[in-house]
């Protein structure tokens, strides 16, 4: 049964009854109002909830930790936290910084390689064909370097470049260390075949495998920086 008692409500100092369904139908609308209301909280103490939690997991990514991460998109994930570990303060959590160190890094490794292999050329009782081999890879080492050197100017220069240009910018910078990477294999493949085998081969292929290896790894730095910008902008 409905209530059969009648009350009043005051508005502008003028009185107005108000019947039984009445009060139903306005205690109704008090308790859909006042479940609404928690209901939204709720939500939004979820949403606020979720928000802080993925602040603290962003903020609590050491650099040791992005730079495994980050490594994990590489060929030879394990040479390139062994190269990039010992600059984690210096990349912080930065892809820009963390590819901008390994290029360094590769640029680091190809000069040193280069200067081995300089030496190589002047050693004793090298063969004539492995004298050749030796000259042409001084040339690819020192057209790699150049590649490398050319790439770290150029994401210099990007600065705060969007759309269209960084998409420029990263493609030159993607085009030279594929190119440098190239002049790694092709050192190589001057010491092919088995009558290159010997000394000589043997101790320019350890440094220079290792050099197009951490190049690699850079190449690969550099596509997922270039490729993780673009992400970021598309709406």
């Amino acid at each position: 049964m409905f209530p059969t008692s009648y009350s009043s409500i005051s508005y502008n100092n003028t009185i107005y009854a108000r019947g039984p369904y009445d009060t139903a139908i306005y205690t109704c609308i008090d308790t859909y109002i006042t479940i609404l209301l928690v209901y939204m909280a709720a939500r939004a103490g979820v949403y606020l909830l979720v928000l802080m939690s993925l602040v603290t997991a962003e903020s609590s990514i050491t650099p040791s930790e992005f730079i495994k991460s980050s490594c994990r998109a590489t060929r030879y994930p394990v040479l390139c936290v062994q190269c990039l570990m010992g600059y984690a303060n210096v990349i912080g959590q930065s892809e820009r910084q963390l590819t901008i160190t390994a290029l360094s890094v590769s640029i680091s490794r190809t000069r040193s390689s280069a200067s081995f292999v300089q030496k190589i050329s002047k050693a004793r009782g090298i063969k004539p064909r492995e004298y050749r081999a030796v000259q042409d890879c001084i040339e690819n080492m020192g057209d790699s370097l150049d590649s490398l050197s050319q790439s770290v100017r150029e994401l210099g220069s990007i600065g705060h470049a969007v759309g269209e240009d960084f998409v420029w910018h990263m493609s030159n910078v993607q085009t030279w260390v594929s190119a440098a990477l190239t002049d790694d294999n092709t050192c190589l493949d001057g010491f092919a075949g088995p009558s290159m085998n010997g000394i000589v081969k043997a101790a320019i292929k350890d440094r220079v495998v290792n050099v197009a290896q951490v190049t690699s790894n850079t190449l690969a730095l550099v596509n997922h920086f270039a490729s993780s910008h673009r992400t970021a902008e598309t709406p």
